[in-house]
């Protein structure tokens, strides 16, 4: 086995990562909410516990949150509109199978100990289900309101992460912060996670480079803006992680499923819009190019999401399974220091 397809071994039996991501296969999943609201800022979430049980029933690989804390009219919606960490939290006691992940976290805008304690209760109380994604942020007008220098967001996020590293994989941490506070060995960040650690992804370009997320982050996931420019990408991507273990690479993107299973596939906006059967071929193509995992966003959807899921789960996802069943490991395993 090489490096290139290797997984590191501390991720290699982690029940989220294992589901989602393996050399050579594609998994499919879900930005919340799971509707769709073309013509709407933000979702009802009628029904919302429904389409989380299906999801998590039928297959699918993921269910990815995206961290919107302020309306802006100028940037359109505001994804599930509930926190993200909260709605984790949440779908960790509704669900028993399907991996919950961040896409992303705002990183420059939250303290970095919160972040990775909420992580790893999250991970926790999911029996290690959980991804941690984190993005740098785009909206100026939130930068603002948290009274954040929206031009340093790059350094900070790289601080930050070394932060949630050194945190949740050291007990009583040191680690020095040029951007935040100090661990001096003296205190322990609890609990820790359920496996060796805490996989952390990438989500967008994060104002580095891919040299730096190949080195620094457990894999990546982008959108897909332009489906001619992916192979060029994907190359880029395999340089930029050539001498280390599996490092692998998702996108995300609008979806809406058209009735008609022959319909042919259409891009506009970082969006797909296509019948079943042009959604097969691409995403087989897609695969052995290497593609890992694809993140599909509702939003557009002219039909309901359930029968979407229904369709996709009956016809769609027999060639694309996720990767193993979910075996949670022990919940059992104590992190409070004995008295």
């Amino acid at each position: 086995m090489t490096a290139q397809t290797a997984i590191a071994l501390d991720l290699a039996g982690h029940p989220a990562y294992a589901r989602v991501f393996q050399p050579g296969q594609l998994t499919i999943g879900f930005i919340a909410p799971l509707e769709g609201y073309p013509t709407a800022p933000w979702p009802t979430l009628a029904g919302h516990e429904e389409m989380v049980a299906l999801v998590d029933t039928a297959g699918f690989a993921a269910i990815w949150l995206r961290d919107v804390p302020f309306y802006d009219p100028g940037f359109g919606d505001v994804g599930q509109i509930i926190d993200p960490m909260v709605y984790a939290g949440w779908l960790a006691g509704k669900t028993r199978n399907v991996a919950i992940g961040t896409a992303g976290i705002v990183l420059p805008l939250r303290d970095p100990f919160a972040v990775a304690k909420q992580a790893t209760s999250i991970d926790q109380l999911s029996g290690g289900r959980f991804l941690l994604g984190l993005s740098t942020g785009d909206r100026p007008s939130e930068f603002k309101a948290f009274g954040r220098d929206i031009d340093t967001r790059a350094e900070r996020y790289r601080d930050a992460l070394a932060i949630i590293k050194a945190s949740t994989e050291q007990a009583f941490a040191t680690h020095r912060s040029t951007q935040h506070g100090e661990l001096d060995g003296s205190l322990d960040l609890i609990p820790k996670p359920v496996g060796p650690r805490l996989p952390i992804l990438a989500i967008g370009r994060a104002g580095q480079t891919l040299d730096w997320i190949g080195e620094n982050a457990d894999g990546w996931i982008w959108h897909l803006s332009d489906p001619a420019r992916l192979p060029d990408v994907l190359a880029r991507w395999r340089q930029a992680t050539a001498t280390q273990a599996f490092k692998p690479y998702g996108y995300g993107a609008m979806f809406d499923l058209l009735a008609d299973p022959t319909a042919p596939l259409q891009f506009a906006r970082g969006g797909i819009r296509s019948g079943r059967n042009a959604l097969i071929e691409m995403w087989k193509r897609q695969r052995d190019e290497g593609v890992n995992h694809v993140a599909l966003n509702p939003k557009p959807l002219q039909r309901s999401f359930a029968e979407v899921a229904d369709e996709l789960a009956t016809h769609v996802l027999p060639h694309f399974p996720t990767n193993a069943p979910m075996i949670a490991p022990s919940r059992a395993r104590s992190e409070t220091p004995s008295s």
